[in-house]
């Protein structure tokens, strides 16, 4: 399981800045939302853990070139063209070509 998540998860975070803003983001999100939750901290505590958490998640993603792993999720149901991986590496969306996401930017 961890072996299945390591092999999707690094070739989509390969730029440093990415590396370091989720080295934030992602405790911020998942231990800091609920800490604050439990730790009975106003509401707005929380929240800023959430939204702060996410939003330099998806920052790094913007930094790395490639859509973020909850909008690849909603963009394939939705059948719409994605990015999964950065410019360069592994076509994303199927048909999606090197040329398609340098035209898309």
């Amino acid at each position: 399981m961890i072996r299945r998540f390591l092999k999707n998860y690094l070739p989509r975070h390969t730029n440093r800045v990415n590396q370091i803003l989720h080295l934030i983001g992602v405790p911020l999100t998942f231990v800091g939302t609920p800490w604050t939750l439990l730790a009975g901290a106003d509401w707005y505590y929380p929240l800023g853990c959430f939204a702060g958490g996410y939003l330099l998640q998806f920052a790094g993603h913007a930094v790395e070139g490639n859509d973020a792993g909850e909008i690849v999720f909603l963009k394939k149901k939705l059948g719409m063209p994605y990015t999964e991986y950065a410019p360069g590496r592994a076509p994303s969306s199927p048909g999606e070509t090197s040329a398609d996401r340098c035209s898309a930017d």
